[in-house]
C-alpha cells in the first residue's frame, strides 16, 4: 500500500506545525572560508522559527557540542550522521491522512543528481528521520528533492520539468509515471509541470527557488525585473504556464509579483531569492540581504500573508551554498495522532 492508498496527503505549508527540522552544515568545501559564516546564519534562522514553533537540528556527531552552544537551550539537537544541511532536500516530506495520524514520504535522494559526494548518509535520512520521529515511513524510488515541490494542501502540486525529469536524476522515467508516483507519494489528484529554470545548476530548476503558495489557487511569483537578464524568459514562461491552468479544485491562479535579490547586490552563482522564505505557525521566517529591497520585500509579505508576523532574518552567507531559509527548513505537520 501506497500513502494516497490510505489516505495521506501532504498538507500546505500553512497547516499547523509540530516542529520544524534542521540541519546543522558540515560540507567544508562547500562553504568553504564562509562555513563560520553559514553556521551563524543558521542559528539566526533557528532561532526566529524557534519563535513560533519547536525546532530539531540534525547534527553530525562530530559537531554536537559546537551546534549546542551555538544554537542555545532553545533548540533541541539531535546526533545523526550527515554529509550536508538541506534538510527540505534529504529529508522525508511528512504526510497527514484525516484521521491526524503522521507518516514519512521519502524519495530517493542523489545530492541534485550527483553534484555533490559522498551522500550516503544524506540519501538514508528519510528512513532514519522517520524511525526517530516514531513515523511509518514510505518510501518512493523517483529521484525529487523536497524544493522541487510545492503543496497547497487541496490536493494541487506544483513541480518543475527542469528537475524532475532531469536525467541525473530519473532516466528512464516518463512524465506519466513521475507523475504517478507524485501523486500515490503525496496524496495529490493533479500535478501542474512547469518549465522550470535550467539557468538553476545547483537544484536544476526547484520551484521553491521562484515561487511560494499564500493559500490555494494563490501564488507568490518571483518576478525579474531586467529584461536583458537570461532568467526574465525563464520566469515569464513559468508565469504564462500557471496562467493557463487551473488547481484541483478547478480554480484559476492569482499571481502576486515578488521581487528578486538583484544581480549586482550578490555574488554570481548564488541564491538570490526573496520567496524562499519558512511558513512558521504564526510568522513568515524570511531572508533580508540589507538591501534597499529588503523592506519593500517585507511589505509584499504582510499583505500576502496578513494573518502573521513577518520576521526579517538577516543572512550574511547562508546564499553562498546555493539556497534559501526554505531551502534549509523542513516542517513536520501537527497531528492528533501519533503512530
Amino acid at each position: 500500500m501506497r500513502p494516497a492508498d490510505l489516505g495521506y496527503a501532504m498538507p500546505a505549508e500553512w497547516a499547523s506545525h509540530a516542529r520544524c527540522w534542521m540541519a546543522w552544515p558540515k560540507r567544508a568545501e562547500l562553504w568553504r572560508e564562509h562555513l563560520e559564516g553559514a553556521r551563524g546564519d543558521y542559528v539566526r534562522v533557528a532561532q526566529a522559527i524557534a519563535g513560533h514553533e519547536p525546532v530539531t537540528m540534525i547534527t553530525d556527531p562530530t559537531d554536537v557540542a559546537e551546534a549546542r552552544q551555538r544554537c542555545g537551550p532553545s533548540i533541541k539537537v539531535v546526533s545523526m550522521p550527515i554529509d550536508d544541511s538541506w534538510l527540505r532536500d534529504s529529508a522525508p516530506t511528512f504526510v497527514v491522512n484525516r484521521a491526524g495520524s503522521r507518516a514519512a514520504a521519502a524519495f530517493t535522494f542523489n545530492a541534485w543528481g550527483s553534484k555533490y559526494h559522498p551522500h550516503d548518509q544524506d540519501a538514508t535520512l528519510g528512513s532514519r528521520i522517520a524511525e526517530f520521529a516514531g513515523f511509518p515511513l514510505y518510501q518512493s524510488k523517483l529521484v525529487v528533492e523536497g524544493g522541487g515541490f510545492l503543496s497547497d494542501g487541496e490536493g494541487t502540486l506544483i513541480t518543475a520539468e527542469s528537475c524532475v525529469l532531469n536525467t541525473n536524476r530519473n532516466p528512464g522515467w516518463t512524465k506519466a509515471e513521475a507523475e504517478a508516483e507524485l501523486r500515490t507519494m503525496l496524496g495529490v489528484q493533479k500535478v501542474i509541470w512547469l518549465p522550470g529554470d535550467v539557468m538553476d545548476t545547483e537544484t536544476d530548476g526547484h520551484v521553491d527557488g521562484y515561487l511560494a503558495y499564500v493559500k490555494p489557487a494563490t501564488v507568490l511569483c518571483e518576478v525579474v525585473a531586467d529584461p536583458a537578464d537570461p532568467r526574465y524568459a525563464i520566469m515569464a514562461e513559468n508565469r504564462i504556464v500557471l496562467e493557463a491552468e487551473t488547481d484541483a479544485r478547478g480554480r484559476r491562479f492569482n499571481l502576486l509579483p515578488i521581487a528578486e535579490v538583484p544581480r549586482s547586490a550578490v555574488p554570481e552563482g548564488v541564491c538570490r531569492s526573496y520567496v524562499n522564505f519558512y511558513i512558521a505557525n504564526d510568522a513568515i521566517i524570511a531572508p533580508a540581504y540589507s538591501l534597499p529591497e529588503d523592506e519593500a520585500v517585507a511589505e509584499t509579505l504582510r499583505l500576502a500573508y496578513p494573518d502573521r508576523s513577518i520576521v526579517l532574518v538577516a543572512l550574511k552567507d547562508l546564499f553562498r551554498g546555493g539556497g534559501g531559509i526554505h531551502c534549509i527548513t523542513q516542517q513536520e505537520p501537527a497531528g492528533s495522532v501519533r503512530p
